[in-house]
């Protein structure tokens, strides 16, 4: 129970702390001003758990959100944006549940943040609809980023090279088969990553850009048609009918910006999420993939037998340990937890090939 009061108390100190980073680099200041109030909220979740357990001083932020922050300097702060909504859903629902627990007040703040920062932004009288758009653009394009995807491209190549050396290992005792194996595995995977990542932008991107011609056909063949269709649009939302007609009114007299609305609420696609480059993320998918591919192999390099077996499996479940611990920037699960659970699955993994290539080997020599 008591670990579990620290926990929430720790999650509100570093929702707290990656806020306020937020808002010190923003540039926008209206941004801003929304990241220091959500700051401001967190530390009020904190302190009422601080004062439920009877301290008197609140914890620092845990490495976990240091780390966040550092990523951030290099990577951008986007990507912290995009873990702390990622993980708002767990924290309000461990809020709720301990203010349930302990008889506190639920004052409606816990349920969304994603809704309270849309709240603090449409309530700012400096705040248009481009900065609600700028902010929300900025949910969504860091939902898949690039440094998640460098987690799990290093782990996918790192599991399934990792098997593949083990059984083939196995299956025979000699240095130059595992490394011919082991090479062309890395190769194979790292090409196959590559290009499915390739296709998978591509038919992204082109499949948005189809559908956004479209729509700039049917606005030019029919406002009035894709007039009442916002309405439509901003009435589901819940906007009374009469202001929702005047406010599609208002944006259709400038066909650009109506289009540009068309296409976020109407489609839901995010013109700035088109503008990635597929060879780019090619070029990282192999990249990662390789990286994490190499580690069981570098052994074979420099030796073979047993000796290169035991080095193989110690560097790649140290790898694997360090993936699982990375993977906590984005779970918040405990770095002991998702490490050795990793370390666990890779080696079962490589275990089961490595008996399997046992017998494959001995059925052939006999």
């Amino acid at each position: 129970m008591k670990n579990s009061k620290n926990k929430n108390l720790q999650t509100e100190v570093d929702a707290c702390y990656l806020y306020n980073k937020l808002a010190e680099v923003e540039d926008d200041e209206t941004v801003a001003n929304v990241f220091r109030q959500m700051s401001e909220i967190e530390k009020g979740h904190a302190t009422a758990f601080l004062q439920r357990q009877g301290l008197t001083e609140l914890p620092p932020p845990s490495f976990r959100a240091r780390a966040l922050n550092r990523i951030g300097k290099i990577f951008g702060y986007d990507y912290i944006l995009g873990v702390l909504m990622d993980t708002e859903k767990s924290i309000s629902t461990a809020v709720i549940a301990a203010k349930n627990k302990n008889k506190l007040p639920i004052t409606g703040t816990e349920a969304n943040h994603v809704t309270i920062l849309r709240s603090l932004l449409e309530n700012e009288s400096k705040v248009t609809g481009g900065n609600v758009a700028k902010f929300e653009s900025r949910h969504r394009s860091v939902g898949g980023n690039a440094l998640r995807a460098a987690v799990l491209g290093g782990n996918d190549g790192l599991v399934s090279n990792f098997s593949l050396v083990m059984g083939i290992a196995g299956a025979t005792s000699g240095q130059s088969g595992v490394l011919l194996a082991g090479v062309a595995g890395l190769l194979a995977g790292a090409l196959s990553m590559a290009l499915g990542e390739w296709i998978s932008v591509k038919s992204s991107q082109e499949l948005s850009e189809n559908q956004m011609q479209l729509e700039m056909d049917e606005l030019e063949t029919n406002p009035e048609g894709e007039q009442k269709e916002l309405a439509l649009i901003y009435m589901a939302k819940g906007i009374p009918e009469e202001q929702a007609h005047k406010m599609a009114a208002e944006i259709m007299l400038d066909k650009g910006h109506a289009y540009e609305i068309l296409v976020k609420e109407e489609l839901g696609i995010n013109a700035d999420e088109l503008k990635g480059s597929a060879m780019e993320a090619a070029v990282y998918s192999f990249i990662l993939f390789a990286v994490g591919a190499v580690i069981p192999v570098i052994p074979f390099f420099f030796t073979s037998g047993t000796t290169a077996i035991v080095i193989s499996v110690a560097g790649s479940a140290l790898g694997l340990f360090l993936i699982g611990s990375a993977i906590t920037l984005f779970t918040g699960k405990s770095i002991w937890f998702s490490g050795l659970r990793q370390v666990i699955f890779g080696l079962a993994a490589a275990a089961i090939t490595f008996g399997i290539g046992k017998l494959i080997g001995v059925s052939l020599a006999g």
